[in-house]
């Protein structure tokens, strides 16, 4: 293992145990506001669930994700950028010797744009990106941003130095992110004209109000564009239609219902969108290739 990565799994390790976290599966808040530290030793197969945007940092494991026909893998010592919240499949790979260990931080849209602002003045404008890339990238991290993430993980097991030092380490995360190779992603979000912000902007919406009667006709308007290409558009960057992607939102909101709320099938149902029951089963199935009954029964 590269001696850079080995450090930050170190790090991670020395987090977990001082934050009491090392007996953790899932994700848990950290001193500073948007960054989570998540770690698992219990693999899965693929299966579906919604990464929303931000920077995910693994210092262990392997996380393999598929998006359509596209797949993405980051292990150890790399990071995905995130641009949109993307409902997709994920498989993880771990033991209990060596459990998945990462971090994931959030972009501060107003952090974001002051910085595009400094490192993009107006007089160079951005030229829109057209390809899925836009969407979801990984690659290994560089000397820089892996040291940065180390410094913010000893910062974060410490509430002084979480407080104090931790702002300035999230701006050099953001910063080394941003002139980085997947620095597009993120720089398309502050494009606020490019098809890529107005999508993003819609798709909050739909996160926000998936269990309302939207039509892809006021999707559309929001976005200020045609039917025609806000179809393009959405379908480039999510690689599914709008009409899909509002569907795998409310199944994958059902779920975390049933699962992390203990509501029931019908509740749940009702509570995302569904007016009946049958159609939310036999769709809920499609999607997860087991009923909400089946899903309700394992957890008991």
């Amino acid at each position: 293992m590269d001696l850079n990565v080995a450090n930050l799994n170190v790090a991670m390790q020395r987090y977990a145990a001082a934050a009491g976290l090392d007996s953790l599966e899932g994700s848990a808040a950290t001193l500073l506001a948007g960054v989570k530290f998540f770690r698992s030793s219990q693999g899965n197969c693929r299966q579906p669930l919604t990464y929303q945007s931000g920077i995910l940092i693994m210092g262990q494991g392997e996380k393999i994700i598929h998006l359509g026909e596209q797949q993405v893998a980051y292990g150890p010592g790399s990071y995905l950028v995130v641009g949109v919240p993307l409902p997709l499949e994920c498989e993880a790979r771990c033991t209990a010797d060596e459990p998945i260990l990462g971090l994931a931080v959030d972009v501060e849209p107003q952090a974001l744009h002051r910085m595009v602002e400094r490192l993009f003045p107006p007089e160079s404008p951005l030229e829109p990106c057209r390809t899925i890339e836009c969407g979801l990238s990984s690659t290994s991290l560089p000397a820089a941003l892996q040291d940065a993430c180390i410094r913010l993980l000893a910062a974060l097991a410490n509430e002084s130095e979480a407080a104090i030092l931790g702002p300035g380490l999230l701006a050099e995360i953001l910063y080394r992110v941003l002139t980085g190779p997947n620095g597009r992603v993120l720089l398309e979000l502050a494009h606020h004209d490019g098809h890529y912000a107005r999508i993003a902007r819609v798709l909050e919406r739909i996160h926000r109000d998936y269990a309302a009667a939207l039509t892809v006709e006021s999707l559309a308007s929001d976005a200020h564009m045609s039917i025609s290409t806000f179809h393009r558009a959405f379908r480039q960057i999510t690689l599914v239609s709008p009409l899909q992607y509002m569907k795998q939102i409310r199944l994958n909101k059902a779920r975390e219902l049933i699962h992390r709320e203990g509501r029931g099938i019908a509740e749940a149902a009702t509570l995302v969108g569904y007016n009946s029951p049958s159609q939310f089963s036999r769709e809920y199935k499609r999607h997860f290739q087991s009923n909400p009954r089946e899903h309700q029964l394992a957890l008991s």
